[in-house]
């Protein structure tokens, strides 16, 4: 009995397993998306976002200990100085599962396992917070005044650009 046991075995010996996720990590840190079984990318999940954790902490010893899952020293550079500098502010949740459908060989499921694109409100909410703090009256009389001069400048350059059109016309006839 199995009780308890939460690997997914994906019908492979362990070093087989192992080395199967790897390379599925590899091509997803490589290519951004890899499309895969559900299983696979099921599996390979929780492999991919220990990784980056290890990317986020950055030292040489996290460097060599995602080296020896990946077993690709070019995907672990790529982790460790893109992958992980963009999801600096995420907390988790690095990856997206989409399931595709059935493939017609034999009827797998199919998914397609991503990166979580980081928007850049998520990375600074420091930020936010300090200018919710911010006294109301203070925001509103210098976010009204440039507005104003914008439109001023709009207008303005409208009507010398009309001008300066009808003028070249002019000219042209």
């Amino acid at each position: 009995m199995r009780h308890q046991k939460h690997t997914a075995k994906l019908g492979r010996k362990g070093s087989h397993r192992n080395a199967m996720l790897a390379n599925l990590v590899c091509s997803l840190i490589k290519h951004r998306r890899v499309t895969t079984t559900l299983a696979k990318a099921k599996a390979a999940r929780p492999v991919a976002e220990k990784l980056v954790t290890l990317g986020k902490k950055g030292s040489i010893h996290h460097r060599r200990l995602a080296a020896s899952r990946l077993h690709q020293e070019d995907a672990v550079r790529i982790l460790f100085n893109e992958i992980a500098l963009e999801h600096e502010g995420r907390q988790g949740g690095y990856t997206r599962i989409i399931k595709l459908g059935t493939r017609r060989g034999d009827a797998a499921q199919t998914a397609i396992l991503e990166w979580v694109e980081v928007s850049e409100s998520s990375g600074s909410k420091g930020s936010a917070v300090s200018v919710k703090n911010k006294p109301a009256e203070a925001k509103q009389p210098e976010a009204e005044a440039p507005a104003e001069e914008v439109k001023d400048k709009a207008s303005t350059t409208e009507s010398e650009s009309a001008t300066t059109a009808s003028s070249e016309n002019d000219k042209k006839e």
